[in-house]
This record gives C-alpha cells, structure tokens and sequence, in this order.
C-alpha cells in the first residue's frame, strides 16, 4: 500500500473527531472516504496535509510521514472554496501553480487545457465573485490538480454540481487514475461512490466501521439479494406470497428484494413465472452501497449531515 492511515486519534475539546482511524488506499485507485458530516472525513484530511496535528497515529506515503513530505505531493480541494473572489481565474490559477514550482508558462497553458474540458473556456478572464458555485468548484478543482500531485484528497468535490458536471468530473477522476494518481474524495453521494471507486471506507464517529475493495465492503453484510424487473406489473402483488421476500427498493416494474431465511433466488423467479409476469431481467445482486452504509451507520448519509455537529468545515 502507498497510503496508509494508521491509528489516528484527534478530540477538539471533549469531543473525539477520531478515533484509531485506519485505513489504505493502494497506488493509482480512486477511493471513496464515506460517512456524515462530523464523522471525521475533513479532520483527516487535514492531518494528511500537515493542516492539523493528530493526538496519535500517522498518515504516510510511501513510507514517509505525510507531513516530511513536499506540499506539492498532495493536491486538496477543501469542502469551504479558497478562491480569491477579486482575482481574475486564469491568473490565481497559475498563481497557486506557482506556488508548487509550476513555471508560469506552463501553467497558463495547462489551465486553459482544463478549462476547455469542463467547457468553462470564457472564466478565465472573469473574477471569482461573478462565479456560480458550480463554476468556482471547477475551478478550485483544477486548481488543486494543475501542479499533478501524486495524491488528490477531495473533500465533497462532487456536492453542489449539475449531472453534466458530475460527468465532466467523473471522467476526470477516472483519466487521473489511469496516470497513475491516487485520489482520496469524501461524498455523502453513496451512488457516485460506488460507480467510481476500487475501495472505500465508510467512517462513523472517527472510526472505519467498514472498508475495503468495493465488491468486499459490499458482500460484508451477508444480506442476500435479487434485482427483478418484470413488464407492465408496477405492484408486484405475488411477491407478498413469497415467504422471506422482503421487497426494500421498488420503482416502476422492478425491484430489489431481500431473501431472508432458507428462501432462494430461484423460487422468487419461479414465483413471478407462476403468477404470469413477463421478466425482462432477473439477477442476483449484492447490496447497494447505502444499503451497507444504513446497516454500518444507521441512517442515510444525507439525513446524518443534517444531524451531525461540525467539526472543523465538516470533520
């Protein structure tokens, strides 16, 4: 593993921010750090950066601690923008550039390369405050990316944006990974996690309550499911004559539905056969991402962020 967080412990008065956090993440991955608001995503993030000082534990990379290391190792987008809402994009881009040894020339043209891509061409010359809030998270994106860190901690990078954007960003963070870049990013989105990440960590109240390759974190409940969808039957009215089929997502002519007991996949397809529903596709399916999560933690992500106290721009 190249980066590892090791036992990390952090209180902020006579609250604990952490907990013996531990986790890693393998080179070149894109790993989803999970949980709500409070539950210690950003006060992590900021120990790795040298921001805040951990109580106990260490974050290294490749052997080395986090905070030895050169500041332009890591690329950050914080959950709070950092832009300088007077200075005009283009130049604060090649500024923090700069700032990490990027010599002016190249940066101006890289920045105009990222641009073009998240087709924002014409805010280069505009100031940050004439920004929405989506354009000023392009670019305090690309901000954080233009030095090419070896590691990109992203802190909520996806909340915010339209589904065109989430795309553009999407395809951005699979590109990275393909050269070789390590990137970290926190979400209470579990579905964009789980159609972008190798591995994750789901973190509650500053401990890792379930972690690892995606496939494993998501088989680690033991629940049994079915993923059934069947033409012009929206109710589904034979599955209540299923003993042990217990229907937890529905829509329109599917569903997902839970096996309980001794039940097996074959009888609940048997079932809609012998009640005359005309299947368009049956499979046997893992939990989803938020179901592991509701069965780690308690309640969906997004309800805990309204719950949770902050600690430190989100903790």
């Amino acid at each position: 593993m190249v980066l590892v967080v090791d036992g990390l412990h952090k209180r902020f008065g006579p609250v604990v921010a952490l907990d013996g956090l531990a986790f890693e993440v393998a080179p070149g991955q894109v790993f989803g750090f999970l949980g709500a608001n409070g539950a210690g995503k950003t006060t992590t993030m900021r120990i790795a950066l040298g921001i805040l000082e951990a109580d106990a534990g260490t974050v290294t990379w490749m052997g080395t601690e986090s905070r030895r290391l050169p500041r332009s190792t890591f690329g950050y987008l914080p959950e709070e923008r950092g832009l300088y809402p007077r200075m005009r994009v283009l130049d604060q881009l090649v500024f923090f550039a700069g700032l990490h040894g990027m010599p002016p020339d190249r940066a101006r043209r890289e920045a105009l390369a990222w641009l073009r891509r998240f087709r924002a061409e014409d805010l280069g010359g505009r100031r940050a405050e004439q920004l929405s809030k989506g354009n000023q998270q392009k670019v305090q994106f690309i901000a954080a990316v233009l030095h090419e860190p070896a590691v990109l901690l992203m802190d909520e990078p996806f909340t915010g944006l339209d589904p065109v954007n989430v795309a553009l960003l999407r395809e951005a963070f699979l590109e990275l990974r393909d050269r070789g870049r390590t990137v970290v990013f926190s979400t209470h989105q579990m579905e964009v996690a789980e159609a972008l990440c190798e591995a994750v960590a789901i973190v509650d109240r500053g401990r890792v309550v379930a972690g690892g390759p995606l496939r494993e974190v998501r088989r680690s409940t033991g629940r049994r499911m079915v993923r059934i969808s069947v033409a012009g039957d929206h109710r589904m009215p034979w599955l209540a004559r299923v003993p042990g089929a217990r229907v937890i997502q529905a829509g329109m002519d599917r569903a997902t539905v839970e096996l309980e007991g001794a039940l097996e996949p074959d009888e609940v397809l048997a079932a809609a056969v012998g009640a005359g529903a005309r299947v368009l596709h049956f499979e046997v399916a893992d939990p989803s991402l938020e179901q592991v999560f509701l069965d780690r933690v308690g309640r969906p992500a997004e309800q805990e962020a309204h719950l949770a106290p902050d600690l430190g721009g989100g903790a």
